[in-house]
């Protein structure tokens, strides 16, 4: 027998039992919060390149909204990094794209696009009609009066015609329609009044602007896109235009649910809701401007007294407090949970933006001066939204690790 060999046998025998001993010590002695702590820490040293779009590779693409400016520099790098599918924010609305009859400015969104097919990445096209940043020459004629309904679809023709032409094979998505449902609580009142709807003397430039861009690209996926879209009244409205669309065999194959939330806004039934009445109808769905803004909405006023103003803030400001962070971790992973719920329905969702140094909600009081539905006239107050992933430093937020550990 070799007594060595048992000796060793012995000292481990002795040893497993300590060592147990010791771990189990530890985590006893350990205060909570510094296990989750090192978890996270372990976490993200575990995946330092592994994106959000790595995450969801089994699921749906997961997309952003970019600038020019995102294109060079440290925001580039995360979008790479993280994402999987992009966004035009600005380039490519009527607007500054189409500014007068005879003009197109393709240089920044040809320049996002090279970047996008550079780096193997989805592109979904925003937008092609819209009631804001429009070009205001498509309604007039050259006497300044009002064009005919019948002109005005000639030059909203030409304009898809153009656009989604030219990046034929290159966009895989359009925004064909954006936010063309009315707000109110009117039930009667279907539709939002614009320049398109009074020309038109109804909704028809909905149905004609969808028939042009499938003409124009008939491999583009086409999508009808709104915010609101989970509140009930606003939810039934664009139900019953999803449902003409259809019945009228309008060539449309999804709803874009714009998702700027709040922290306590939409709950999950309503999220649900709005989901399960899109697909009834056999559409997809895409979650297409994704933020959650901490800002939340003042309680109704005391009888008598005079409100403040939406924008006003308590001095100092608390800002991103661990608090409202909470809520916000709550609400993404609410919302991501559900996602991947739908899964067979859901094709891609997109965040507004690259991270909280820079939201386009910031310029509009945080979110409390109406978010989407502000006008872009409205005075703006720059207040911090925080609704990102990423922090002002680009970081991952705890929001983030509540999104892809699942």
């Amino acid at each position: 027998m070799n007594f060595s060999t048992v000796n060793k046998k012995k000292d481990r025998g002795l040893l497993l039992p300590a060592i147990a001993f010791i771990i189990l010590s530890f985590v006893q002695c350990t205060p909570k919060h510094q296990i989750a702590s090192s978890l996270e820490a372990g976490t993200k040293a575990g995946h330092p390149n592994k994106g959000l779009k790595d995450y969801y590779k089994n699921y749906f693409p997961i997309g952003v909204a970019v600038s020019m400016a995102s294109l060079h520099g440290p925001d580039s790098a995360l979008i790479v990094n993280e994402f999987n599918s992009i966004t035009p924010e600005n380039d490519m609305k009527m607007g500054p794209i189409h500014p007068s009859e005879d003009i197109y400015n393709w240089k920044n969104a040809d320049k996002i696009v090279d970047f996008a097919v550079s780096h193997h990445i989805k592109i979904r096209g925003h937008n092609l009609c819209w009631h804001n940043q429009e070009a205001a020459w498509m309604f007039k004629g050259a006497d300044g009066k009002p064009v005919t309904k019948e002109l005005l679809l000639q030059r909203l023709k030409d304009h898809v015609f153009a656009v989604a032409g030219r990046y034929k094979g290159k966009i895989y998505a359009w925004d064909v329609v954006n936010e063309a449902i009315d707000d109110s609580d009117d039930t009667t009142q279907i539709y939002r009044k614009s320049n398109w709807y009074n020309i038109c003397n109804g909704p028809d430039f909905i149905e004609a602007a969808f028939r042009y861009a499938h003409e124009a690209d008939p491999q583009a996926k086409l999508y009808y896109n709104d915010y609101n879209s989970e509140h009930p009244v606003k939810r039934e409205k664009i139900y019953k235009l999803l449902k003409k669309l259809i019945e009228d065999h309008v060539p449309i194959d999804g709803v874009g649910m714009q998702a700027h939330w709040k922290l306590n806004d939409p709950s999950s039934d309503e999220l649900r809701k709005a989901l399960d009445e899109v697909t009834s109808l056999g559409l997809k769905v895409q979650f297409t401007e994704l933020d959650i803004t901490i800002r939340l909405p003042r309680p109704a006023p005391v009888p008598g007294t005079t409100p403040p103003a939406a924008t006003t803030l308590p001095t100092p400001d608390p800002g991103y407090t661990p608090e409202l962070e909470a809520k916000q971790i709550a609400q993404y992973k609410m919302a991501f949970d559900i996602f991947r719920q739908y899964k067979k329905f859901i094709t891609s969702v997109t965040f507004w933006n690259v991270s909280d140094r820079s939201s386009w909600l910031d310029g509009r009081g945080g979110g409390l001066m109406g978010g989407a539905a502000a006008g872009l006239n409205t005075p703006r107050a720059v207040i911090k939204a925080y609704p990102l992933l990423f922090d002002e430093n680009r970081e991952r937020k705890k929001a983030y690790w509540s999104v892809v550990n699942f």
